[in-house]
């Protein structure tokens, strides 16, 4: 190796960046050793305190770059102030602003896994969708920062209950997201109420426009850092279909069975269409849930919980479900339903040909439609061959079936249940297999576990009989 890429690579690591000890740490837990290049661009503004509005895509390594400057001057104030115990602070230091509610979460979560070796930190999820009463009586201890959607922060600061007045750092992430949701008036109140000197950082998938002029009027001579993200794509094979008398479920259908996946999203334009499809996917045999914007937020995350442990292949979602979701690789994209913009398309295909692999996606078009596809594919500067779908056939014996189902227990972190505990408990107390327990999740309350079904039953028998950590623990079977 020349001494030039030695030096290069070197320069692209997190080591290179001389952060604290506790992130460092964090970061070598998760695994973390090379830059992407979204943090290569951002972390040189981010860490200086300077204020930033990046254009990048979605798994681009964003929510890592604004949580290490969160963080990062977290310490720096506790350093300052030289304090170690900070359960007398009034004000949040950061507040992250997202436009959907698992994107709130997930971003949370990332914000605490990396926050782990500092000492009384405390990170909140503010979102919709759930009673506002646990929220306000969580505020009793004011968090470090806040993750939230923004009509839930608007009330909670309206209600006297969340105190911003000296808020030093401010995230707008997916913020065209946020515009496009119809949240502008709710995140321009919230804006209006943060002091003027603070250090803010706006992440979007687009530049431009509405982006710009917020850029502008809410953040103090910011830099513009637009990443070009053409490699997230280029491992992602396409084609179109044109459907046979418009009949979408056949051709879906006939798609999954063709491909066979392991795992597959399928994008719709609307509700209806979404819980339709997937009503009758179901009823055809496959392992299909669905998201979308008439299920409570407790539903949500359950359907997105069994997707990511592999319980349940197929996942059909509208066009909320496309950006910000935490989930791995998807070997297989549909557009069930063309998207109708250009933009949403590379959004729902980059779902899949993530992190160096390969992936598929397959959009279903009517005869009339091929226009728009042919705007798509010159916008996007794609290829995407058009063919019929006679060519393939449904076959009710070649649809793939996840290995595992998924038990519910409740009870989680509020619990001091953690992954060891739910371990031992079936594998050396229940007998059950440890190669028949796949994916696990721990959320405040709730464990999630994948488990083959031959021991299902045995698993859940434990739980009913026996005590965790000497604790009475409910378990079933989600469907």
């Amino acid at each position: 190796m020349t001494p030039n890429n030695t030096q290069q690579n070197e320069a692209s690591t997190f080591q290179s960046l001389s952060l604290p000890l506790p992130i460092n740490k964090a970061l070598a837990d998760l695994k973390y050793t090379q830059l992407t290049t979204t943090q290569t661009a951002s972390l040189p503004y981010l860490l200086q305190n300077k204020d930033i509005a990046v254009k990048a895509k979605t798994g681009s390594g964003k929510t890592l770059a604004f949580s290490i400057s969160l963080l990062t001057g977290l310490l720096e104030q506790a350093d300052d102030m030289g304090e170690t115990n900070t359960s007398n602070k009034t004000s949040i230091y950061g507040l992250v602003l997202c436009p959907t509610r698992e994107l709130a979460q997930q971003v949370a979560e990332q914000i605490r896994l990396l926050a782990k070796h500092i000492p009384n930190t405390k990170v909140s999820s503010f979102v919709g969708g759930v009673a506002i009463g646990p929220q306000i009586a969580s505020l009793v201890h004011t968090p470090d920062i806040v993750v939230g959607t923004p009509g839930r922060i608007m009330d909670l600061i309206r209600k006297g209950k969340l105190k911003v007045e000296n808020v030093q750092k401010l995230v707008l992430d997916e913020a065209d997201r946020i515009l496009d949701m119809g949240f502008s008036d709710q995140m321009e109140w919230i804006l209006k109420a943060l002091p003027k000197q603070r250090h803010s950082m706006l992440f979007s998938a687009t530049y431009g426009g509405a982006i710009e002029r917020l850029t502008k009027q809410y953040l103090r001579q910011a830099g513009i850092v637009e990443v070009e993200n053409t490699e997230q794509h280029s491992q992602i094979s396409q084609l179109a279909y044109v459907l046979q008398d418009n009949r979408l479920e056949q051709g879906v259908s006939a798609v999954l069975t063709h491909h066979q996946p392991r795992s597959c999203m399928i994008f719709c334009q609307t509700k209806v269409h979404t819980q339709n499809l997937c009503n009758e996917l179901q009823h055809l045999g496959f392992s299909a849930l669905t998201i979308h914007g008439d299920l409570t937020q407790f539903e949500r995350q359950r359907v997105l919980t069994q997707f990511a442990l592999q319980c349940c292949n197929v996942l059909v979602a509208t066009d909320v479900a496309a950006r910000g979701l935490d989930l791995e690789q998807v070997e297989l994209v549909i557009n069930a339903q063309i998207a109708e913009s250009s933009e949403t398309h590379t959004h729902r295909v980059g779902r899949t040909g993530r992190a160096e692999h390969s992936g598929t996606a397959i959009t279903l078009i009517e005869e009339s439609q091929k226009a728009a596809l042919e705007r798509i594919t010159h916008e996007t500067e794609s290829k995407i061959p058009i063919k019929h779908i006679q060519a393939l056939r449904f076959h009710a014996n070649r649809i793939v079936l996840p290995a595992h189902e998924c038990v519910m227990v409740d009870g989680g972190k509020k619990q001091k249940i953690s992954k060891g505990d739910l371990l031992g408990a079936l594998i050396k107390q229940a007998g059950v297999p440890k190669e028949d327990i796949g994916k696990m999740q721990v959320t405040h309350d709730k464990c999630y576990i994948a488990i083959k079904q031959r021991s299902v039953k045995k698993a859940l028998g434990h739980f009913r009989e026996h005590r965790v950590k000497g604790k009475s623990l409910r378990a079933r079977k989600l469907k």
